[in-house]
């Protein structure tokens, strides 16, 4: 099966360089001619050839639990964190809900059309090594997302989990996102099996897997105690990892 893979895995991998390639400059153009919705537009597109681009690896996506979330809410969704591919299935499926990510600093430049978006489409990049100045950061992001009714990703592990096992969640950036937006629903999510893209390492990719995303039901950020309500929802991502 790996050797099979090295022949499907440059495929995939000329055509997923592609596509950010090609939107790169269709990005820069929707957000010159006809700003946030253009731009968000063109992302969501893209966000969706991306997803379908999985299919030269025998990949799909499954989406599973709740369908109905509130519209025009702020949501933070909190999810385990398995490699690369998490973030396209996750933009597309949540698209109406404006997503943008907690990332780290280290995107901001060298990945077309994923550093743009992360610079120009409301997402926060930190520095994890500058404590003081990513909890400022976050602040001013969760202020940014009240305010225009846009939703966050977080995934609290910090990075991912290369075999699947989830690593503990840091919890001071999702109580700094809740602090800023008192009447946001948190929204766990769970991740299976993206990490089996990288079962052989950077490449070549696996193939053949279902990435499963399944969507809790969204919990009040003031339905309890901040402290109780992060250990349930780190609970119920986890018991969820098969």
């Amino acid at each position: 099966m790996k050797l099979i893979s090295y022949f499907f895995s440059l495929w995939f991998g000329l055509l997923f360089s592609f596509i950010l390639i090609l939107f790169l400059p269709l990005q820069w153009l929707g957000l010159k001619l006809l700003g946030y919705k253009g731009h968000k537009a063109v992302v969501d597109f893209m966000n969706f050839l991306l997803v379908k681009c999985l299919l030269l690896l025998g990949v799909s996506v499954k989406y599973t639990g709740e369908k109905d979330l509130p519209p025009a809410t702020t949501l933070i969704f909190v999810s385990n964190h398995q490699g690369l591919f998490d973030t396209p299935p996750l933009s597309w499926h949540f698209r109406k809900h404006h997503p943008k990510f907690v990332s780290k600093i280290e995107l901001r430049d060298g990945f077309p059309s994923i550093s743009f978006n992360l610079r120009h489409g409301g997402s926060v990049l930190i520095d994890r090594s500058k404590k003081k100045e990513a909890l400022s950061l976050l602040s001013t992001f969760g202020k940014t997302i009240r305010a225009n009714n846009w939703s966050a990703i977080i995934f609290p592990e910090g990075t991912r989990s290369k075999n699947g096992k989830p690593k503990p969640f840091a919890q001071s950036g999702i109580k700094i996102l809740a602090k800023r937006n008192p009447e946001a629903l948190i929204v766990p999510v769970t991740i299976n099996n993206s990490w089996k893209l990288f079962r052989y390492g950077k490449f070549p990719f696996g193939l053949g897997s279902t990435i499963s995303i399944h969507t809790h039901a969204p919990i009040p950020i003031q339905s309890m105690p901040i402290d109780d309500l992060l250990v349930k929802v780190e609970a119920q991502i986890k018991n969820a990892i098969k």
